[in-house]
């Protein structure tokens, strides 16, 4: 017999909280926040501890060869497309608690409040922790939904290398390894919705009181990696006309692509990694490399500062050598409408405030979004904070979003037709 309440009534917001703190002990700092790179041994204890979870209430793992982590509940049609809901469980080396895992355990006790509920739905429920999401050991990131969705081929992600020259090709092997009776699945499977609950990583949510974000989409972005050659020389001998100087070129670059992205005042240019060789205080250096990440809702605008960035770069080179290498360009989207819609009945229906957001980062769903209805619920983090450790999301707010998650996935799980409506 159906159950009268919802499937939000089965959420159990302290143990969501329990394992958000178990899982922070895998990569724990000092300091309190988590440093867990991608496919490293502490994800691996990671990854067997959801597992463990999962089994222990009739969960199946998958994973497939980029080591995406699947848990399967089998709907009572197991031959429909699943709904999956998920995130990520890597995290930056000061990472925090919440970033990503917030949403792989909102889905993990979404599966354990159906079981709990004792009614399957219609079509089966997969959790999903995808791979190298940050991209901070082998960039880019989104490693594992560009290979599930076909954004990118396997033999293009397989060679790249971290900074102690592993291979995602050896790092996923290790991992796979590691690992007891978790069958390999093919990427590209057919789905039927997607959701994905993260911490807003922003503070407007905080500032108007709200607890639940239904995002509207993701704004656009391009990432490159630029090197600038010139020739090492003796800091005390070397006359300023004769120089090939790596780093000041690099730098004059960087000032001038700070000012091409500075209109419209919400378009975002950063450089977060600077390498200089050789990197001694009295050798004019010989080699710059350095990262541009550009970002902003308004496609225009990317490609805009994409060509400033571009002919900067040729115009200011001097006597160096130069090259830039784009690694990554997503344009801005917008999320389904249906399951925006659906995200928004269900947070009405259980009395949660709820507001429209906009995404100012990057997460998997807008892989998703190309290949099925995807959809982001948002909840509030202190300050705005995260990939710190100081990053802290409420108990409450937590429990809230996985509250509107579970009752997401249960109408779109029930649905009969090809697609949400």
């Amino acid at each position: 017999m159906a159950s009268a309440k919802p499937l939000s009534a089965y959420i159990d917001g302290e143990r969501l909280w329990a394992r958000h703190l178990a899982l922070a002990a895998f990569g724990a700092r000092p300091d309190g926040g988590v440093d867990r790179p991608t496919l490293s041994a502490e994800e691996a204890k990671t990854r067997a501890q959801i597992i463990a979870w999962g089994r222990m209430i009739g969960l199946k793992p998958f994973t497939d060869r980029a080591a995406n982590l699947f848990l399967r509940l089998e709907g009572q049609d197991p031959s429909l497309p699943p709904v999956v809901a998920g995130s990520h469980i890597d995290s930056q080396p000061t990472g925090g608690r919440f970033d990503g895992v917030f949403g792989v355990l909102a889905a993990l006790e979404t599966a354990q409040a159906i079981m709990a509920r004792g009614e399957r739905p219609l079509r089966p429920v997969e959790i999903v922790a995808w791979t190298n999401e940050e991209g901070s050991r082998f960039a880019p990131g989104m490693t594992g939904s560009d290979l599930f969705t076909g954004t990118k081929e396997l033999a293009q992600v397989l060679a790249i290398r971290d900074a102690d020259g592993v291979s995602v090709e050896q790092a996923v092997a290790a991992i796979l390894a590691g690992e007891e009776d978790v069958p390999l699945r093919p990427f590209r499977l057919p789905i039927h919705a997607y959701v994905e609950p993260h911490i807003e990583q922003a503070s407007v949510l905080e500032r108007a009181g709200i607890p639940i974000g239904v995002v509207t989409g993701i704004q656009g972005t391009r990432r490159y990696r630029i090197r600038v050659r010139g020739e090492a020389a003796h800091a005390g001998t070397a006359l300023r006309k004769d120089r090939r100087d790596a780093l000041m070129t690099a730098a004059r670059m960087i000032c001038a692509m700070d000012e091409a992205a500075r209109e419209p005042a919400d378009t975002l240019l950063t450089v977060g990694m600077l390498q200089v060789t050789p990197n001694a205080p009295s050798v004019v250096p010989a080699e710059a490399f350095f990262s541009v990440d550009l970002r902003h809702p308004d496609n225009a605008v990317v490609d805009r500062v994409d060509g400033e960035v571009r002919r900067i770069v040729e115009e200011m080179k001097g006597p160096c050598a130069v090259e830039l290498r784009e690694i990554q360009h997503s344009p801005s989207l917008d999320f389904a409408p249906d399951i925006r819609s659906t995200i928004t009945k269900a947070a009405a229906t259980l009395g949660i405030p709820a507001m429209e957001v906009y995404s100012a980062a990057g997460h998997d769903a807008r892989q998703l979004h190309y290949v099925c209805p995807a959809g982001m619920i948002f909840v509030p983090c202190r300050g705005g904070i995260s990939h710190n450790p100081d990053e802290w999301a409420e108990p409450e707010h937590l429990t809230a979003g996985a509250r509107v998650l579970a009752d997401t996935v249960w109408v779109l799980a029930n649905q009969k037709g090809g697609s949400p409506v």
